[in-house]
């Protein structure tokens, strides 16, 4: 059972990470947090010290489930295309889930907030040079170069997911089509069809692959 001042830590982090994407750096008070957390403004500062300390446990304890899920997926069995395979469907999973999060967090670096500057500088090479570890260890085609398909990994995979579900998110796209979109460009289906697509366009057959019967 978790002791009290941990479930209090635990809650705030919550709170916090519910309510971040609504409003972002500038918009998230202390005391927003404290009430929503079912507590009192003083305990943000007695487990956290500060705000910005508070934002960046946040974000870390968010981007680290993140990392765990691509890190166990780059070493599961299989080929090295099945592990890349693993690792992207993992990213995509975890852009879909925090879709807002993720764009309230570039609105942030955007409008130049110290906290996700430091942030997204410590953190996206962790995950930005997994991939590309796992790049390099799978057989590309002839003449394409490694960042070339990190590129195009990044965007045919990613891209639609976060356009789609932002559209989703707003309201946007009328009925059927607001289904066909979620069914065709959202669903764990379609996220898996775009990296095998993508894969299969970038990665010379590796003979045995459980990835080239997908």
């Amino acid at each position: 059972m978790p002791r009290p001042s941990q479930a209090v830590d635990q809650a705030l982090l919550q709170s916090g990470l519910a309510l971040y994407p609504q409003v972002g750096c500038a918009g998230l008070s202390l005391r927003k947090v404290a009430e929503h957390a079912g507590t009192q403004p003083a305990m943000v500062h007695y487990h956290f010290g500060s705000k910005q300390a508070f934002l960046r446990a946040v974000l870390q304890q968010c981007y680290e489930q993140l990392f765990a899920q691509m890190s166990a997926g780059s070493a599961a069995e299989g080929t090295a295309r099945h592990r890349l395979r693993t690792a992207l469907l993992a990213l995509a999973g975890f852009l879909r889930e925090h879709r807002a999060l993720i764009a309230r967090l570039l609105m942030d670096a955007a409008q130049g907030e110290p906290v996700v500057h430091s942030f997204l500088q410590a953190n996206a090479p962790r995950h930005l040079g997994l991939v590309m570890r796992l790049l390099g260890e799978v057989a590309l085609k002839p003449g394409v170069l490694p960042m070339q398909a990190f590129a195009f990994l990044m965007g045919s995979v990613n891209a639609p997911l976060l356009v789609a579900s932002g559209a989703l998110h707003i309201g946007v796209v009328p009925g059927v089509l607001g289904e066909q979109l979620a069914a065709q460009v959202v669903s764990d289906a379609a996220l898996a069809q775009r990296v095998d697509l993508a894969l299969a366009a970038l990665c010379a057959t590796e003979e045995g692959s459980p990835d080239d019967k997908v």
